[in-house]
Protein backbone atom coordinates (compact mmCIF):
# COMPACT_ATOMS: atom_id res chain seq x y z
CA UNK A 1 0.00 0.00 0.00
CA UNK A 2 1.18 3.48 -0.88
CA UNK A 3 0.03 6.43 1.24
CA UNK A 4 0.06 10.03 0.03
CA UNK A 5 0.24 12.67 2.78
CA UNK A 6 -0.43 16.39 2.34
CA UNK A 7 2.25 18.43 4.12
CA UNK A 8 1.59 22.18 4.24
CA UNK A 9 3.91 24.86 5.62
CA UNK A 10 2.34 27.49 7.89
CA UNK A 11 3.41 30.09 10.43
CA UNK A 12 4.40 28.16 13.55
CA UNK A 13 1.56 27.81 16.03
CA UNK A 14 3.69 29.32 18.80
CA UNK A 15 4.16 32.58 16.87
CA UNK A 16 1.93 35.52 17.70
CA UNK A 17 0.52 36.68 14.37
CA UNK A 18 1.07 40.32 13.45
CA UNK A 19 -1.00 42.02 10.73
CA UNK A 20 0.81 44.25 8.21
CA UNK A 21 0.24 47.97 8.72
CA UNK A 22 -1.52 48.29 5.35
CA UNK A 23 -3.89 45.40 6.10
CA UNK A 24 -2.81 43.35 3.07
CA UNK A 25 -1.76 40.26 5.01
CA UNK A 26 0.18 38.95 7.98
CA UNK A 27 3.87 39.48 8.61
CA UNK A 28 6.01 36.47 7.65
CA UNK A 29 9.48 38.04 7.29
CA UNK A 30 11.73 36.54 9.94
CA UNK A 31 8.83 34.48 11.32
CA UNK A 32 9.28 30.78 12.09
CA UNK A 33 7.47 28.54 9.61
CA UNK A 34 6.62 24.94 10.46
CA UNK A 35 4.50 22.02 9.34
CA UNK A 36 0.79 22.41 9.85
CA UNK A 37 0.15 20.51 13.14
CA UNK A 38 -2.70 18.47 11.64
CA UNK A 39 -0.40 17.45 8.77
CA UNK A 40 2.22 16.21 11.24
CA UNK A 41 -0.53 14.03 12.72
CA UNK A 42 -1.43 12.78 9.23
CA UNK A 43 2.19 11.87 8.53
CA UNK A 44 2.58 10.17 11.90
CA UNK A 45 -0.47 8.00 11.21
CA UNK A 46 0.89 7.02 7.79
CA UNK A 47 4.24 6.08 9.36
CA UNK A 48 2.51 3.96 12.00
CA UNK A 49 0.60 2.12 9.29
CA UNK A 50 3.90 1.42 7.54
CA UNK A 51 5.46 0.20 10.77
CA UNK A 52 2.55 -2.22 11.20
CA UNK A 53 3.31 -3.65 7.77
CA UNK A 54 0.07 -2.31 6.28
CA UNK A 55 1.77 0.32 4.11
CA UNK A 56 4.98 -0.03 2.14
CA UNK A 57 5.62 3.57 1.07
CA UNK A 58 4.77 7.00 2.49
CA UNK A 59 5.02 10.01 0.18
CA UNK A 60 4.69 13.58 1.46
CA UNK A 61 3.40 16.30 -0.88
CA UNK A 62 4.08 20.02 -0.50
CA UNK A 63 2.77 22.89 -2.64
CA UNK A 64 4.67 26.16 -2.54
CA UNK A 65 7.73 28.20 -3.54
CA UNK A 66 11.25 26.92 -4.13
CA UNK A 67 12.29 27.30 -0.49
CA UNK A 68 9.70 24.71 0.54
CA UNK A 69 12.39 22.03 0.13
CA UNK A 70 13.66 22.46 3.70
CA UNK A 71 10.14 21.92 4.99
CA UNK A 72 9.79 18.71 2.97
CA UNK A 73 13.13 17.51 4.34
CA UNK A 74 11.51 17.77 7.76
CA UNK A 75 8.82 15.30 6.62
CA UNK A 76 11.48 13.00 5.22
CA UNK A 77 13.40 13.19 8.50
CA UNK A 78 10.24 12.23 10.33
CA UNK A 79 10.21 9.03 8.25
CA UNK A 80 8.56 9.53 4.85
CA UNK A 81 10.17 7.54 2.02
CA UNK A 82 10.16 10.40 -0.49
CA UNK A 83 8.61 13.78 -1.20
CA UNK A 84 6.90 15.59 -4.07
CA UNK A 85 7.27 19.36 -4.36
CA UNK A 86 4.77 21.17 -6.57
CA UNK A 87 6.47 24.50 -7.19
CA UNK A 88 4.38 27.67 -7.35
CA UNK A 89 4.65 31.18 -5.97
CA UNK A 90 0.93 31.80 -6.35
CA UNK A 91 -1.60 31.56 -3.53
CA UNK A 92 -3.20 28.11 -3.51
CA UNK A 93 -6.77 27.93 -2.24
CA UNK A 94 -8.41 24.62 -1.20
CA UNK A 95 -10.05 23.77 -4.53
CA UNK A 96 -6.81 24.32 -6.42
CA UNK A 97 -4.93 22.24 -3.84
CA UNK A 98 -7.48 19.44 -4.26
CA UNK A 99 -7.06 19.53 -8.05
CA UNK A 100 -3.27 19.38 -7.68
CA UNK A 101 -3.55 16.42 -5.32
CA UNK A 102 -5.90 14.68 -7.76
CA UNK A 103 -3.26 14.94 -10.51
CA UNK A 104 -0.71 13.40 -8.16
CA UNK A 105 -3.16 10.67 -7.13
CA UNK A 106 -3.67 9.79 -10.78
CA UNK A 107 0.11 9.57 -11.23
CA UNK A 108 1.03 7.81 -7.98
CA UNK A 109 -2.07 5.57 -7.59
CA UNK A 110 -2.05 5.50 -3.76
CA UNK A 111 -4.50 3.32 -1.84
CA UNK A 112 -4.87 5.98 0.83
CA UNK A 113 -4.55 9.77 1.04
CA UNK A 114 -4.23 11.25 4.53
CA UNK A 115 -4.55 15.00 5.08
CA UNK A 116 -4.83 17.20 8.13
CA UNK A 117 -8.47 18.15 8.67
CA UNK A 118 -7.53 21.82 8.23
CA UNK A 119 -4.56 24.18 8.08
CA UNK A 120 -4.13 26.60 10.96
CA UNK A 121 -3.50 29.55 8.64
CA UNK A 122 -6.88 29.60 6.88
CA UNK A 123 -8.87 26.99 8.90
CA UNK A 124 -10.71 26.17 5.66
CA UNK A 125 -11.31 22.44 6.34
CA UNK A 126 -12.13 21.84 2.67
CA UNK A 127 -9.27 20.23 0.76
CA UNK A 128 -9.84 16.64 1.91
CA UNK A 129 -13.55 16.73 1.13
CA UNK A 130 -12.96 18.35 -2.26
CA UNK A 131 -10.31 15.79 -3.19
CA UNK A 132 -12.63 12.90 -2.31
CA UNK A 133 -15.38 14.41 -4.46
CA UNK A 134 -13.07 15.01 -7.42
CA UNK A 135 -11.55 11.53 -7.06
CA UNK A 136 -15.01 9.98 -6.58
CA UNK A 137 -13.77 7.94 -3.62
CA UNK A 138 -14.99 7.59 -0.01
CA UNK A 139 -13.94 10.06 2.66
CA UNK A 140 -13.62 9.82 6.44
CA UNK A 141 -13.01 13.20 8.05
CA UNK A 142 -12.03 14.24 11.60
CA UNK A 143 -10.48 10.84 12.33
CA UNK A 144 -9.52 10.10 15.93
CA UNK A 145 -8.79 6.40 15.27
CA UNK A 146 -7.92 4.53 12.08
CA UNK A 147 -7.79 0.79 11.45
CA UNK A 148 -6.98 -0.76 8.08
CA UNK A 149 -8.16 -4.34 7.44
CA UNK A 150 -6.61 -6.81 5.04
CA UNK A 151 -9.94 -6.86 3.22
CA UNK A 152 -9.20 -3.37 1.89
CA UNK A 153 -11.47 -1.45 4.23
CA UNK A 154 -10.67 1.37 6.61
CA UNK A 155 -12.56 1.60 9.90
CA UNK A 156 -12.45 5.20 11.10
CA UNK A 157 -13.68 6.67 14.36
CA UNK A 158 -14.77 10.26 13.74
CA UNK A 159 -15.27 13.11 16.17
CA UNK A 160 -18.65 14.73 15.53
CA UNK A 161 -20.84 17.16 17.47
CA UNK A 162 -22.88 14.36 19.00
CA UNK A 163 -19.83 12.37 20.12
CA UNK A 164 -18.05 9.62 18.19
CA UNK A 165 -19.09 7.99 14.93
CA UNK A 166 -17.55 4.83 13.46
CA UNK A 167 -17.68 4.35 9.70
CA UNK A 168 -16.20 1.93 7.17
CA UNK A 169 -14.69 3.14 3.91
CA UNK A 170 -13.48 1.02 1.05
CA UNK A 171 -10.00 1.85 -0.20
CA UNK A 172 -8.79 3.89 -2.02
CA UNK A 173 -10.11 6.65 0.22
CA UNK A 174 -9.34 10.03 1.75
CA UNK A 175 -8.92 10.41 5.51
CA UNK A 176 -8.48 13.71 7.36
CA UNK A 177 -7.00 13.73 10.84
CA UNK A 178 -8.13 15.26 14.11
CA UNK A 179 -5.93 16.23 17.06
CA UNK A 180 -6.62 13.15 19.16
CA UNK A 181 -5.56 10.63 16.50
CA UNK A 182 -1.94 10.46 17.68
CA UNK A 183 1.05 12.40 18.96
CA UNK A 184 3.71 13.00 16.28
CA UNK A 185 7.17 11.67 17.03
CA UNK A 186 10.22 13.82 17.70
CA UNK A 187 12.77 14.00 14.90
CA UNK A 188 16.23 12.74 15.83
CA UNK A 189 19.51 14.13 14.48
CA UNK A 190 20.49 10.91 12.65
CA UNK A 191 17.12 10.99 10.86
CA UNK A 192 17.77 14.58 9.77
CA UNK A 193 21.07 13.47 8.24
CA UNK A 194 19.45 10.49 6.48
CA UNK A 195 16.73 12.75 5.05
CA UNK A 196 19.32 14.59 2.95
CA UNK A 197 19.73 11.48 0.82
CA UNK A 198 16.02 10.86 0.28
CA UNK A 199 14.53 11.93 -3.06
CA UNK A 200 12.35 14.98 -3.63
CA UNK A 201 10.55 15.06 -6.97
CA UNK A 202 10.04 18.61 -8.22
CA UNK A 203 7.04 19.36 -10.44
CA UNK A 204 6.18 22.76 -11.84
CA UNK A 205 2.60 23.72 -11.12
CA UNK A 206 2.09 24.89 -14.70
CA UNK A 207 2.97 21.41 -16.02
CA UNK A 208 0.01 19.79 -14.24
CA UNK A 209 -2.63 21.44 -16.40
CA UNK A 210 -4.48 22.78 -13.34
CA UNK A 211 -5.91 26.28 -13.51
CA UNK A 212 -5.59 28.27 -10.30
CA UNK A 213 -9.10 29.64 -9.92
CA UNK A 214 -9.19 31.54 -6.64
CA UNK A 215 -12.89 31.73 -5.86
CA UNK A 216 -12.34 33.76 -2.70
CA UNK A 217 -10.87 37.25 -2.73
CA UNK A 218 -9.42 38.51 0.53
CA UNK A 219 -10.01 42.23 0.72
CA UNK A 220 -8.53 43.12 4.10
CA UNK A 221 -6.78 41.73 7.17
CA UNK A 222 -7.33 43.13 10.65
CA UNK A 223 -6.09 42.16 14.08
CA UNK A 224 -8.70 41.23 16.71
CA UNK A 225 -10.01 44.20 18.66
CA UNK A 226 -8.14 44.84 21.88
CA UNK A 227 -9.95 43.99 25.07
CA UNK A 228 -11.28 46.99 26.93
CA UNK A 229 -10.13 47.70 30.43
CA UNK A 230 -12.02 45.87 33.14
CA UNK A 231 -14.19 47.57 35.74
CA UNK A 232 -14.15 46.70 39.43
CA UNK A 233 -17.52 46.48 41.18
CA UNK A 234 -18.19 46.42 44.92
CA UNK A 235 -21.09 43.99 45.02
CA UNK A 236 -23.62 42.04 42.95
CA UNK A 237 -26.03 44.98 42.75
CA UNK A 238 -23.37 47.18 41.19
CA UNK A 239 -22.49 44.37 38.75
CA UNK A 240 -26.12 44.06 37.65
CA UNK A 241 -26.36 47.82 37.21
CA UNK A 242 -23.19 47.87 35.08
CA UNK A 243 -24.51 45.05 32.86
CA UNK A 244 -27.84 46.84 32.39
CA UNK A 245 -26.01 50.00 31.42
CA UNK A 246 -24.23 48.08 28.66
CA UNK A 247 -27.49 46.55 27.50
CA UNK A 248 -26.42 43.04 28.45
CA UNK A 249 -29.34 42.50 30.83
Amino acid sequence: MKILVGYKRVVDFNVRIQVKSDGTGVMTDGVKLSANPFDDIALEEALRLREKGIATEVVVVGIGPADLTAHLRNGLAMGANRAIHVVTVEEVQPLTAARILLKLVEKEQPELVILGKQAIDDDANQTGQMLAALWDRPQATFASEVEIATSGKATVTREVDAGLEVIEAELPAVITTDLRLNEPRFIKLPDIMKAKAKPIDTIEFTSLGVQAHNHLKITHYAAPAKRSKGVMVKDAAELVAALKQKGLL
